[in-house]
This record gives structure tokens, C-alpha cells and sequence, in this order.
């Protein structure tokens, strides 16, 4: 069972997504925040696999929640929930250590399948709006480029193999299938790319590898 939790200071937000997750047998709402702080309160004191996070909310928004979220003795998993697409406040979320962006208008079907990849350890990005949003604030900067690169020149080429197209969004199912290995091996190396880079999720390895122009 995954637990979750929505945070938004929209109450009609919370009442349809707290349905939709209500929905899923395979999902338990366990708790609802009004707002960062709240969000925190909630997660301090229950169990929580994945929050469901807006950006914009008062007192403290879902970039600043995101953070504290994440440093918890035992975190959440947070997907980003924004109304704009090119919401510069996005890939701030991300940076902070969210393993998924989604638009609230994102079909419910998918919201639920984010919600069960993330729990699994996948990431999950808006196709469209989130590559944009990586590639307006992010892919241009030549020495933040050259950051980029040196941070991933330790990995071997299987390694990289594995980062492109986990930066493109593939499942570890979906990356085995590609390269005719084991969902364990890719497993297995995702966990070293993550060691190597110094990073704590998914997004923010693909963040680098676009950075470093792994992907186009």
C-alpha cells in the first residue's frame, strides 16, 4: 500500500486529488496540508511514501516544503503540482530534490501512475512542459555545462548508457528492455550513478545529464 499525502491550500484541489487517490486500492490518503508547513507537521507524524506538493501556497511554498520534506529521517517521495508549465518555481522544486513534476491538469490516469512510479523509485516528468522548463533555465549555461561534464566523466559508458535514457524518463523496465540487460542490472547502476554524481534522486541525475548534454 502507498501512502500518500496532498498538500495545497486550495481546499477544492485537495478534495478532487484526495478522491482520485481514494480511487487506487493500491494507494492510502493518509493526510492532507494546507500549506510547506503543515505539510512537514503531517509528515513528521505519519508514514508518508509520496506527497503530492504544490508550488505556490502561504507561509511556506512546495520548493521550501520539498526541501524539509526530503531531509526528514525518513522522506517522502514529493511530486510537484504547478498550474503553469513554464513556472520558473518548477525546476527550483526539482533541484530541491522532487522525483516528479506534473500539471494539475494532467489526465488522472496518469496522476496515479506517477504516484505508483514514484513510490517505486521512478521518476516522473511532464513530457512536454518540464523539458522545456529544464532546457530554458538550465542547458544553456556553457559553464554549469562544464560543471556537468566533469561530474559525469566517471561513469563508465554503460553507465551513460543507462543516465540518457533515464534522463529521457524511461522506467528501469523500460531501460532494460533497451539495452537487453536485467531490470536488475540497470537497478544496479542507476544506484552507482546516483553514488557517483552525488545526487539523491532520479530527476536530479537527469538534470546533469542534460546539463552536461547527454540528451539532446
Amino acid at each position: 500500500m502507498i501512502r500518500a499525502m496532498v498538500v495545497d491550500d486550495d481546499a477544492l484541489v485537495r478534495l478532487g486529488l484526495t478522491d482520485l487517490l481514494d480511487s487506487d486500492d493500491a494507494i492510502e490518503d493518509v493526510a492532507q496540508a494546507t500549506d510547506g508547513l503543515h505539510a512537514i507537521e503531517q509528515a513528521s507524524a505519519h508514514r508518508i511514501d509520496v506527497a503530492l506538493v504544490d508550488v505556490r501556497m502561504p507561509r511556506m511554498d512546495g520548493i521550501a516544503a520539498t526541501k524539509r520534506l526530503r531531509a526528514l529521517p525518513h522522506p517522502p517521495k514529493v511530486i510537484t503540482l504547478t498550474t503553469f508549465d513554464l513556472d520558473e518555481y518548477v525546476y527550483d522544486a526539482l533541484a530541491a530534490g522532487a522525483d516528479g513534476f506534473l500539471l494539475k491538469d494532467t489526465d488522472p490516469a496518469e496522476i496515479l501512475r506517477a504516484v505508483h512510479l514514484v513510490a517505486a523509485g521512478s521518476a516522473m516528468l511532464h513530457p512536454t512542459a518540464a523539458r522545456r522548463l529544464i532546457d530554458r533555465y538550465h542547458h544553456a549555461n556553457r559553464p554549469q555545462a562544464t560543471r556537468a561534464q566533469n561530474r559525469i566523466a566517471p561513469l563508465t559508458p554503460r553507465e551513460r548508457d543507462v543516465l540518457a535514457l533515464l534522463a529521457q524518463g524511461d522506467t528501469n523496465a523500460d531501460i532494460a528492455k533497451t539495452l537487453g540487460v536485467q531490470e536488475s542490472t540497470v537497478k544496479s547502476h542507476v544506484s552507482r550513478i546516483l553514488t557517483t554524481l552525488g545526487v539523491t534522486n532520479r530527476v536530479q541525475a537527469a538534470l546533469l545529464a542534460r546539463d552536461a548534454g547527454l540528451t539532446p
